[in-house]
């Protein structure tokens, strides 16, 4: 099923040239298309949504945008066991969160008061897909944090949603939903309808047409990335436990064909124990075909031979999801560069950071974990400079100022200084803070 590379074979060393510039999906196949549904929802709002919803979906929605959608009910509705770990989830996913505010700043230093204000975005559009299969922990992971930070406004768009999902919307705080999925959910809540108002940011994963559509619309909104498959690397030593290791790596392949998934490894022998365990359990779970083609075209056990190659490894890889199935978890953790979510210990699972441990499960992909962060409540944020000058301080600073000003051959800037200069006395009125 797996593939094992030893390091210094010429397949090791392909395996990680393909694990290195992995990116997001192509987007070309699909990008004339998108384009047509963003223009066309631009140019005819709701009734262009409403055409591709019954094209695309096949459905025929009774109101575009649920502003009542009765999420109280729908959680009530649900087997008490799901009810009770949604609110958990939310409570632990809320708590988590509320450590990432930012208070902001203000401080003096020789008659300057320079300051950082942090406020909320007014509104955002959180989009849960309706696809293979429907994910109300992607709704309980977008949406607390955006209001955790603040947002009045929350959007979810989702095709045709079901008690699961208007119930995480209500433990979520979102205020209205969008019945519609797709290139045009994510069109509508860019630009607005009459029915629905623009939003300033759209964050969570979708398809390849909801990935298109977001980097289209960026600039005119807001977003949080552009998601490619789910990932999954494992760090191994011989004290792994194979069946584990399996299971995590499954976790992952079962989202979708595409999904990534890679063992590091310095045993040779617990790198076959895994392949075995992954050929028996994948036996008994439901979405085998999905799995067995992930494993095939994106998967693979790389065998190297110290902890310090495997953090090197590991940091350049820098995946979604990195499972450390070693004795000494986080010493290596530290070493290591890029990973969207670092999994510490035999016991943490990637299922406890995707529904319930508390940091959003939305994550860096195909590399972007180098420089990319989980989703968070400073992505709900807007953040605006403050900067006050006292008369004393501006004729300190000034001069150096207008030189630098000069020197860039932006005559205008300096004489906005020098003309202040200029003038006999400053006017007591300047002296004033009352707005800073």
């Amino acid at each position: 099923m797996l593939s094992i590379f030893l390091d210094g074979s010429a397949e090791f060393v392909a395996a990680m040239r393909r694990l290195s510039s992995r990116g997001a999906e192509d987007l070309a196949a699909v990008e004339p298309a998108v384009r047509e549904i963003i223009a066309n929802v631009r140019t005819n709002g709701d009734a262009a949504v409403r055409m591709y919803v019954e094209r695309f979906e096949r459905r025929q929605p009774q109101s575009l945008v649920i502003k009542d959608f009765d999420g109280e009910a729908a959680l009530a509705r649900l087997d008490p066991a799901l009810r009770t770990a949604l609110e958990q989830a939310a409570e632990r996913i809320a708590r988590y969160h509320e450590h990432q505010r930012e208070p902001g700043f203000q401080y003096e230093e020789n008659g300057v008061v320079l300051g950082l204000r942090v406020r909320p975005l007014e509104r955002v559009g959180v989009y849960a897909p309706g696809g293979k299969a429907r994910y109300p922990s992607s709704v309980l992971m977008t949406a607390i944090p955006a209001r955790v930070a603040g947002v009045k406004d929350i959007v979810l768009a989702t095709p045709a949603p079901d008690d699961m999902l208007l119930a995480a919307a209500h433990l979520s705080g979102v205020t209205s939903v969008l019945d519609a999925g797709g290139a045009q959910a994510i069109a509508a809540l860019a630009y607005g309808t009459s029915e629905l108002p623009r939003v300033d940011k759209i964050v969570g994963p979708g398809n390849i047409f909801v990935t298109c559509a977001k980097r289209l619309v960026f600039g005119d909104v807001d977003i949080d990335g552009l998601a490619g498959p789910s990932e999954i690397l494992a760090l191994a030593d011989d004290a792994a436990d194979p069946e584990f290791v399996a299971a995590d790596l499954l976790s992952q392949a079962e989202h979708d064909e595409a999904a990534c998934c890679v063992l590091v490894t310095t045993s040779e022998s617990l790198a076959r124990a895994v392949v075995s365990a992954l050929d028996k359990q994948m036996e008994q779970l439901s979405r085998k075909t999905i799995i067995t083609e992930s494993l095939r075209s994106r998967g693979v056990v790389l065998v190297v031979e110290s902890l310090e190659r495997m953090a090197e490894v590991a940091s350049r890889i820098a995946a979604e999801h990195v499972a450390y199935h070693l004795r000494d978890a986080g010493a290596l953790f530290d070493r290591v560069e890029g990973s969207g979510a670092a999994l510490l210990g035999a016991m943490t699972p990637v299922a406890m950071g995707d529904y319930f441990a508390g940091p959003s499960h939305v994550l860096p992909t195909g590399t972007a974990a180098r420089f990319g962060s989980p989703l968070g409540v400073y992505d709900f944020v807007v953040r605006a400079s403050v900067i006050w000058y006292s008369p004393e301080a501006f004729r300190r600073d000034g001069p150096h100022v207008a030189k630098f000003a000069r020197a860039e051959g932006l005559d205008a800037h300096a004489r906005a200084v020098e003309i202040r200069l200029e003038r006999d006395g400053l006017s007591a009125d300047m002296e004033s803070r009352d707005d800073v």
